[in-house]
């Protein structure tokens, strides 16, 4: 009779939150551990050891490692190993240009151009851009970097037959927004930006020194003058696992 009533009670009992936590999870968090007591850019050990240490299959340890790649918590270079990445850089969300935001942070920015070419625009871009279909419009395509680690892929889309010359001129300067102000006499007052995320591409993540298919930060700025007037559309992807992004909110107007 009590050992009925001891097998009822054990049937009763609650079950244990931590039975639900897959186990790749777990080793995970023992990894998140390992990451916050590691300087930035130390190695983390081999999958062999790390599946002996936590006594699981390399299969966990494998997807555990992915998913703090994916948040940016460790890098993975080919042929070299995983190691404890460096912590993220922020982007606020303000009217500031790419050279401003890394400055500001101590770091060294650098630029370089992919392709720069005219296009005609199609009826979406012709729209961005207030200029005819089918008229020309340059494309400059830079890799942006911080401190020779890529960064961002920024390709910028303004009307030729406002800004003549602009693509000789930008073959002789560095700040795109510094040749449109001192050049042109522009100056850009307001814009919209949207982000989404979405896998890296082949090219994207050969340019980017990452893997195809983890997260990117895609963003769309669509900028005007003072007047209202558009200036560019770009179309940039930031590496997801190196950059977040901050913006002050306040209460809409009365």
């Amino acid at each position: 009779m009590s050992t009925d009533l001891s097998s009822a009670r054990a049937d009763t009992r609650a079950p244990d939150p931590t039975d639900r936590v897959p186990k790749y999870y777990r080793v995970k968090q023992r990894l998140l551990g390992m990451t916050e007591a590691r300087p930035p850019g130390s190695a983390m050990p081999a999958e062999r050891f790390l599946a002996l240490e936590f006594r699981t299959s390399r299969t966990t340890v494998r997807k555990a490692l992915q998913e703090l790649v994916s948040e940016g918590r460790l890098v993975r270079i080919q042929g070299k190993g995983t190691f404890v990445a460096r912590p993220k850089i922020y982007r606020t969300l303000q009217l500031t240009s790419y050279t401003e935001d890394m400055r500001n942070q101590g770091l060294v920015p650098d630029s370089r151009v992919l392709t720069m070419d005219y296009l005609a625009a199609g009826e979406e871009l012709a729209a961005l851009l207030e200029v005819k279909r089918g008229e020309r419009v340059l494309r400059v395509e830079r890799l942006r970097l911080a401190g020779g680690e890529p960064m961002a892929i920024e390709a910028t889309h303004l009307s030729a037959r406002r800004f003549p010359g602009l693509r000789r001129k930008l073959a002789r300067r560095t700040s795109l927004y510094t040749t449109l102000t001192e050049v042109y006499g522009v100056r850009l007052a307001e814009a919209d930006e949207t982000i989404e995320t979405s896998p890296a591409t082949p090219r994207e993540a050969g340019l980017l020194h990452t893997d195809v298919g983890l997260p990117m930060l895609r963003l769309s700025r669509h900028s005007r003058d003072g007047t209202g007037t558009p200036v560019e559309w770009v179309r940039a992807v930031y590496r997801g696992s190196r950059y977040r992004f901050t913006a002050t909110l306040t209460p809409p107007g009365p």
